[in-house]
């Protein structure tokens, strides 16, 4: 989709559809609106005191324009009541929009900027929001599906703004949310491959194509080098499969000297659960346990685009876990490469074994600020549902700024504790720690599993096991895996190139 900024009148557009809004209560059109209204003829207030137009949140009325201005059709999206409207709800409205004009066949069209005139939001933040909303609401993802020579596709939508001194600012934020849009779109084309297409060693070669196409520096490194690093809790994970294990490194060069921060990814690209093999309901979601892999890689094709300056590296330790005679076992010993041995008492607690070892090496090449994002825990959908991922650390100012990127991207988030009880959780009997504790706070020991393997380095966890996947249209988000926290660590890394963490 082409997303474009015009200085103009939108009731002078040429497109096969205008979109203006109204909020709820209002009853006699201004602005924008207004305008279109008294070029057909006061036909919107009319419908307005006729209660077919409410300016509820979500509404759309499409109305046939009958020659009076020269777009044929004007469509009224309601916005709610204006006291409750923020940048988030102009993003999911876009997405809305976008996807009902796919229904209509309508494959261009102009809209205003939501939100920025009469609710006084920030037009930037708007038009990037209205960018974003559009590119993220008309992904589909049917690849594998016979051609239909039936399908429709928009191809363009237009910002009109009346004011000449903001066009080369919206256009700006436009193209900024289209590639934050388009990286997260990434992040879901990989995540949504099945198992059997997206193996490690193809999940390395698409990261590799696309660290080509953007400029990034890529190294894949196989089993052999794998082992030669030391790093047993990784090759424990994969030692059941049949399929080799890649660790993928990326890097961004655009920060001078600085440290650079670490993406780290969990990229487990079918978990069966390995010996403690997990029940078949739900299983097939498991093609997405490799979602925090995807989406630090997809980070990188954004930060590649906007060049920030600022220095950053992604690592993504990527395998499938498998049952198998030569699979892991519970009780067996592992050994990480920093010498820390593990404990074994639960194969499906993987995805902290592969991290282990990609923090270690995060420590290694001197990372800092390290932040590892992953479906890691069950038990994080407990403790806060599908709204919000869990965030862990022991650092206030890291978290202050996941909490500032996650909160300007729209992607909900929510610190939990680390109390220092929690670590008793972990204990082990016959070596320095075990992978999984008590069925309580699982979440919580599983962020201090990781925490044994990052030194004393500014660190934080995400935990996105609840919101990587939605299972229905809704705003941005589209049946499938959802993107998140993609548009997040973009944003930390721009904030980062603003300001370093102290």
């Amino acid at each position: 989709m082409r997303v474009t900024v015009e200085s103009g009148d939108i009731t002078k557009a040429e497109t096969p559809c205008i979109v203006v809004n109204l909020f709820e209560g209002v009853t006699a059109p201004a602005g924008a609106t207004g305008a279109v209204d008294r070029a057909l003829d006061g036909m919107i207030a009319e419908l307005i005191a006729a209660g077919d137009i409410r300016g509820k949140s979500g509404e759309l009325t499409l109305l046939h324009t009958f020659g009076k201005i020269p777009s044929p059709r004007v469509l009224i999206a309601g916005l709610g009541k204006s006291s409750e409207f923020t940048v988030d709800k102009v993003r999911d409205l876009s997405a809305t929009i976008a996807r009902y004009m796919r229904g209509r066949r309508i494959a261009a069209y102009a809209t205003i900027a939501h939100g920025a005139g009469i609710a006084g939001l920030d037009a930037e933040a708007c038009a990037q929001a209205i960018a974003e909303g559009a590119v993220l609401g008309l992904y589909r993802f049917d690849r594998h599906k016979k051609i239909d020579d039936d399908a429709f596709a928009v191809e363009s939508m237009s910002i009109v703004e009346n004011d000449n001194a903001k066009t080369a600012t919206l256009e700006r934020a436009a193209e900024r949310g289209v590639i934050v849009a388009e990286a997260a779109n990434f992040a879901r084309d990989l995540a949504n491959e099945p198992g059997n297409v997206l193996t490690p060693t193809e999940f390395a070669a698409r990261a590799e194509a696309m660290a080509g196409e953007f400029g990034l520096g890529c190294k894949i490194f196989d089993k052999a080098q794998i082992t030669e690093m030391g790093m047993g809790s990784f090759l424990g994970v994969a030692q059941g499969s049949a399929q080799p294990p890649q660790l993928i490194m990326l890097t961004y060069r655009g920060g001078g000297e600085s440290k650079p921060l670490g993406l780290i990814g969990k990229g487990i690209t079918f978990d069966t659960g390995g010996i403690s093999i997990k029940p078949n309901e739900g299983m097939q979601e498991m093609k997405g346990d490799m979602s925090g892999g995807g989406a630090v890689i997809a980070a990188m094709m954004a930060i590649a685009r906007l060049k920030p300056k600022v220095n950053v590296t992604a690592l993504v330790p990527a395998t499938e876990n498998m049952p198998s005679g030569t699979a892991v076992k519970p009780t067996d010993v592992l050994r990480a490469m920093n010498g820390k041995t593990i404990e074994v008492t639960n194969t499906d607690a993987e995805g902290r074994l592969v991290l282990a070892d990609a923090l270690c090496y995060a420590i290694q090449l001197d990372l800092s600020p390290i932040v590892d994002v992953a479906t890691l825990t069950g038990a994080i959908s407990i403790a806060l549902g599908n709204v919000a991922y869990g965030v862990f650390s022991p650092s206030d100012a890291l978290v202050d700024r996941i909490d500032a990127a996650s909160t300007a991207a729209g992607e909900k988030c929510w610190r939990l504790p680390m109390f220092a009880e929690y670590k008793e959780l972990n204990k082990s009997q016959v070596a320095d720690i075990r992978n999984s504790g008590a069925r309580g706070a699982g979440s919580i020991a599983a962020a201090f599993f990781l925490r044994e393997f990052v030194d004393d380095r500014p660190w934080a966890h995400l935990d996105i096991a609840g919101v990587d996947f939605s299972d229905a249209d809704k705003g941005v988000l589209v049946k499938g895996s959802s993107g998140i926290p993609v548009r997040t660590l973009v944003n930390l890394a721009l904030g980062l190139a603003e300001s370093p963490l102290a």
